[in-house]
């Protein structure tokens, strides 16, 4: 009997150590979780570094506590708020009624600015989406892209104040439901079809077929086609208003330093082009983990290299007739500033000039000033997101940092 117990205590005794043994084996299997997407792709060099992004204030801030008077912007142009309480305001959309539809990325829902009684009054149209990002509009229809669907809401204008459910364009779009770059940037192109992005799920990484590419889709029939690839993160797209030809930012791969790769200003010239990622950053610098399978000398390179780390965000075409002649048809640029850099750079709108052919002859800051220490932690107290010109010429730029949208309007 002695020896029975004895038996019985050294098997528990070996149950107790292996459960031991395990729960060891799991905590630091654990603790060796992934990076977060953020920070993957990070270099030994870099592995005690301090840079983070930056959250926005999700409380958003009112207009009375603004640093209005720090933003600058070129002699007979004026800088003002066009609206505030809109958390993390993103995309916008203006609807034929001069209505403004404004997006959340982080957050869950959409906003709409109308003019009541001479004020603006800031209205939640849609509650409880998924990353509502993208937005558009086409013939009186709103498109919201999710971050693994688009939504269609028929004649929105009318129903402002009780959104009806929407119907799905498409879905399946978010291949991996991972953390990475998730949000989609939409935009109505001429012929009538949807055309948005799919980002790379990491910093830097081999993607599948439905990753970092730009894709477009047929609302009515829900039929998508891939139509650029090698794209990393477009968080941007216009179509030129002469030659229809489809301009877009990209924002490069972090961690490879403070100036290196540049983020991009890229034009498609013709469906299936390939921009490089992840084998080739700006045209001409191979990665150093994927560039020994490809070469530079097969991707397609910017037209423009913005910066390294600028985040260069909205892009749009101004249309307007309020600004002076040299300024028809030039891209405006909201760039939301870097956070992989030492000595921060951007949180600005830029002035992108073309000439006849397409060539960039002029890249100047349009507006500044929310930059205010570009060593400190957060170096800014505002970051621009998106452009729009609406329907008096003047220009809106949101802010979702502080949940604001300014207007720039011009006089002599």
């Amino acid at each position: 009997m002695h020896f029975r117990r004895s038996i019985l205590s050294i098997s528990l005794m070996s149950a107790v150590f292996a459960f031991t043994h395990i729960s060891a084996q799991a905590q630091a299997t654990k603790a060796a979780d992934p990076p977060p997407a953020w920070k993957q792709g990070i270099t030994a060099e870099s592995e005690t570094s301090t840079l983070h992004p930056f959250s926005p204030i999700f409380t958003g801030t009112e207009a009375k506590d603004l640093q209005l008077s720090k933003l600058k912007v070129p002699a007979g142009f004026k800088v003002e708020v066009y609206a505030d309480g809109i958390p993390e305001a993103r995309s916008m959309a203006v609807t034929d009624n001069g209505t403004v539809i404004v997006s959340n990325r982080l957050a869950k829902n959409v906003f709409a600015i109308v003019n009541n009684n001479g004020k603006k009054e800031v209205k939640t149209i849609l509650r409880g989406m998924n990353s509502p990002n993208g937005i558009a509009i086409i013939k009186g229809t709103l498109y919201v892209a999710e971050r693994d669907r688009i939504l269609r809401f028929d004649d929105v204008e009318k129903n402002l104040d009780n959104m009806p459910a929407g119907k799905v364009v498409v879905d399946g779009i978010d291949p991996t439901n991972g953390p990475g770059h998730f949000w989609k940037v939409l935009v109505a192109g001429t012929d009538g079809k949807l055309y948005f992005n799919i980002g790379s799920p990491q910093n830097i990484t081999s993607p599948n077929y439905m990753q970092a590419a730009i894709f477009r889709v047929d609302p009515d029939s829900g039929q998508m086609e891939r139509i650029a690839t090698g794209v990393r993160n477009s968080v941007g797209m216009a179509f030129h208003p002469v030659t229809n030809k489809l301009y877009f930012t990209e924002h490069a791969r972090d961690w490879m330093g403070d100036n290196i790769p540049n983020d991009e200003l890229n034009v498609l010239t013709k469906e299936g082009e390939n921009f490089g990622y992840p084998f080739c950053h700006q045209g001409d610098i191979a990665d150093p983990i994927y560039g020994k399978y490809s070469t530079c000398a097969l991707s397609t390179p910017p037209i423009l290299k913005l910066g390294a780390h600028v985040a260069p965000l909205g892009i749009r075409f101004y249309t307007g007739k309020m600004f002076p002649a040299e300024y028809k048809n030039n891209i405006f640029m909201a760039r939301h500033g870097s956070w992989n850099r030492n000595t921060k750079q951007g949180y600005d709108v830029m002035r992108v000039v073309l000439d006849g052919k397409g060539k960039v002859v002029k890249y100047e800051p349009f507006l500044t000033g929310f930059l205010t220490d570009e060593k400190a932690d957060p170096p800014m107290w505002g970051r621009p997101v998106d452009v729009q010109v609406i329907a008096d010429g003047s220009m809106l730029v949101t802010d979702d940092y502080n949940g604001v949208v300014y207007r720039i309007s011009y006089s002599k």
